[in-house]
């Protein structure tokens, strides 16, 4: 679990924003621990985990997802209009375009997480980018 916790936590930022992640991971995890005879033999217990935090976090939260603003010393400069153009992607393009293109993570282990086919990520990624260019006024 030790190594999930990180993983769920970055997953969980694009899908219910930065406020609730935490708190909706750390409730995911007590789930875990309270069910772990049930947790521990599941294939995707990651995913499995994805999906309670995300249950967890509607009961918090209704509202739209504030994406953070990048702290100004630690990042390079981006386009001002990014962080509402990837506010309005829908979930599932928001959390595979973050996840893939911003933290560097493998298609395969966002579908693992999300629990989607290899070839549903890559739709998402492909479809939440070309909203970005268009969003953005880049190319399509």
């Amino acid at each position: 679990m030790r190594t999930v916790e990180p993983r769920l936590h970055a997953a969980l930022i694009p899908a219910i924003g930065i406020d609730f992640a935490r708190e909706a991971t750390a409730e995911a995890l007590a789930w875990a621990w309270e069910h772990w005879d049930r947790v521990r033999g599941m294939d995707n217990a990651a995913g499995y985990l994805y999906r309670v935090a995300r249950t967890k976090a509607r009961k918090l939260y209704k509202g739209p997802r504030v994406m953070p603003a990048p702290p100004a010393a630690e990042m390079p400069w981006i386009e001002p209009a990014l962080p509402t153009a990837i506010a309005d992607l829908s979930e599932r393009q928001r959390v595979v375009v973050v996840l893939v293109y911003a933290l560097g993570w493998t298609q395969a282990d966002v579908a693992g997480l999300l629990g989607l086919s290899h070839g549903a990520v890559q739709k998402h990624a492909e479809r939440g980018l070309a909203r970005l260019r268009t969003a953005l006024g880049g190319e399509t």
